[in-house]
């Protein structure tokens, strides 16, 4: 088995093997031709599947030690089919902070249709034993918690989970499977299904939209397969081409991104206007040693809280070099505003709750040179 750099490197390789095109071929088609009266090229229908997303699939798989890997239209059209697993009735013990669109899908969407969500504390493992109810079919955490970068004990979730016959989904959005498996069962993680929003670091480069679920099992993977077709919001070629070429660079990427991180971390932690720096890269940082004993890696998204919201007002209005845009991942750095962007649909109460204050700012850190991020935040807050 190669190592996880090279599998990267590799994604979509040796795929035509009438041309021998290195880069995955581009199938901009709906629909086959067939052969022959009953018989099949394998390919019937894109909505069923295509030879270009299903090399990113096949890829997947492999980068994963999954059993089989699907590709959708974006992170919340991969967490909706996943949800259809579940039927009315069943509950689904779910970690607070999580992304805002995850909380929407559960509470707007799914809740009408009888699919029941409980919230417990992310790094508080005796609260989801607590929360478990005889019809809890799974645990859906995030590796690392959006936007407060908070730590779960994955390894004791999982026991947790399969101790009480239910899945554990995590979305591991955040750290890439470059970081950590969670499938693979090292270190004590196995979950059973694993979700990427593949439009941040996957594809990486802030052009395309997409998600990717992996499973862990042949059970998951027929039933899930089923709900791709069934459901039909599969990715198009194009983009999964793109993802398929953003896996490429994945490893050199997050290595540049990480070292920037933790000198960004370092850096803000000693800023006047800043009151706390939440990342676990940091040696000091709540999770430090915990995501350090499971993963290789602490990724490259930091948030650290500003003194006033007129600091962060000055703070966003002065940057030149990082933009003010939601997501994350990609080679451009970007800042946001978690209370005002991506979890903006909670309530103002259960913001201040979960940490996510007026004050509170997100970095997703660039491959830009890291002395021109210091000097673009550092005059920025001296407005």
């Amino acid at each position: 088995m190669h190592r996880i750099a090279t599998l990267l490197a590799q994604a979509g390789n040796r795929r035509d093997p009438a041309t021998g095109a290195i880069s995955t071929p581009i199938y901009q088609t709906a629909t086959f031709a067939h052969p022959a009266l009953g018989e099949s090229t394998g390919y019937d229908y894109t909505r069923s599947s295509n030879p270009t997303r299903k090399a990113l699939e096949d890829a997947m798989t492999q980068i994963e030690g999954a059993a089989a890997s699907f590709a959708f239209g974006s992170g919340l059209a991969a967490l909706s089919t996943v949800l259809c697993l579940f039927s009315s009735g069943d509950n689904l013990i779910v970690a607070e902070g999580a992304y805002g669109g995850t909380t929407r899908l559960l509470d707007q969407v799914f809740a009408r249709l009888g699919l029941s969500a409980s919230y417990v504390s992310i790094t508080d493992t005796a609260a989801y034993r607590a929360a478990l109810q005889p019809n809890t079919r799974a645990i859906l955490i995030e590796s690392v918690s959006n936007p407060c970068l908070l730590v779960p004990d994955l390894p004791a979730l999982a026991a947790l989970a399969h101790e009480a016959g239910a899945l554990l989904i995590v979305d591991n959005t955040f750290l890439t499977p470059y970081w950590l498996r969670p499938l693979a069962g090292a270190d004590g993680v196995a979950a059973d299904i694993v979700l990427h929003s593949a439009s941040k670091y996957l594809a990486g480069h802030n052009d395309t939209i997409a998600g990717l679920v992996s499973v862990r099992t042949p059970a998951l993977a027929e039933r899930l397969g089923y709900l791709q077709n069934a459901v039909g919001a599969v990715l198009a070629p194009q983009d999964a081409w793109l993802v398929l070429r953003g896996l490429k660079t994945l490893a050199l990427r997050l290595e540049a991104q990480q070292r920037n991180a933790l000198l960004l971390a370092q850096w803000l932690q000693a800023h006047p206007q800043v009151r706390r720096v939440y990342y676990p890269g940091l040696p000091g940082d709540a999770g430090h040693a915990r995501l350090k004993s499971f993963s290789n890696g602490f990724g490259a998204v930091l948030s650290f809280e500003l003194t006033s919201t007129a600091a962060v007002a000055a703070l966003i209005e002065g940057v030149q070099l990082i933009s003010y845009a939601e997501s994350l991942g990609g080679v451009e750095s970007l800042i946001t505003v978690p209370a005002v962007q991506t979890h903006a649909n909670l309530p103002a109460a259960e913001r201040a709750r979960l940490g996510v204050t007026d004050t509170l700012v997100r970095l997703s850190v660039g491959i830009e040179d890291s002395a021109d991020l210091i000097a673009d935040l550092a005059a920025a807050l001296q407005h």
